[in-house]
């Protein structure tokens, strides 16, 4: 693959890709987390998804490995892994291109079209997960601050959502940072969210649109 675009982009972008095998090479090196279906993963600058789409793929291969003898546990787990990976990228066609091809990789491997409830939730998923902004300025491309959500797989088909601030988690983890003051604090007390969504199923993901936010207490 041609690792730039064009001169222009990498003058005015720094844009320049990395080629698979050397993505691969820096996974081996984290191979247990590349490989751990819940670890996740923020590349800030994801460009069209190289690196992302090679973690989706070996937490797909932890999924098979785990659930592949029961549908019903290897599609939420599936989705659960697209949920695991974060991205951030400038430039709106980089982002485009790699929503579409995560998703792409999730409906390759559990056989399915954007009929299936599960492809239209990693749809909503792949909306909120990979942000069109700046990492830089940890703002989104409209001006905001960047969030992102939480995911977790409670089981039986329920996920649960939180909503946190990428600035705030931030400076959080500097305050949590070892010998630093707060250093004794533990996580529920510095990462908190600021958005609680009720649990979640499938469902109720592919017709996102439709569900309210509630303020976490």
């Amino acid at each position: 693959m041609s690792l730039i675009r064009s001169k222009k982009r990498v003058v005015d972008h720094g844009e320049v890709f990395t080629p698979p095998w050397l993505v691969n090479a820096m996974l081996d090196l984290v191979t247990d987390e590349a490989s751990r279906i819940d670890s996740r993963f923020l590349e800030p600058a994801c460009g069209s998804g190289n690196f992302l789409i090679q973690v989706l793929r070996r937490k797909l291969v932890a999924v098979d490995a785990k659930f592949g003898k029961s549908e019903f546990e290897k599609r939420h787990y599936a989705l659960l892994g697209l949920m695991c990976a974060y991205g951030i990228e400038l430039l709106a066609d980089n982002i485009a291109e790699c929503r579409a091809k995560m998703l792409d990789v999730l409906a390759e491997y559990l056989n399915i079209d954007d009929t299936d409830d599960i492809y239209r939730a990693g749809f909503f998923v792949l909306s909120q997960n990979l942000v069109h902004g700046d990492a830089l300025t940890m703002r989104a491309q409209d001006g905001l601050p960047i969030t992102f959500a939480e995911w977790g797989y409670l089981g039986k088909g329920k996920f649960q959502r939180r909503d946190f601030r990428l600035d705030v988690l931030t400076g959080s983890s500097a305050f949590s940072a070892e010998g630093s003051l707060f250093a004794h604090l533990g996580k529920h007390e510095i990462f908190t969210p600021f958005k609680t969504w009720p649990t979640m199923t499938v469902r109720d993901l592919a017709t996102a649109n439709d569900l309210t936010p509630k303020d976490a207490a």
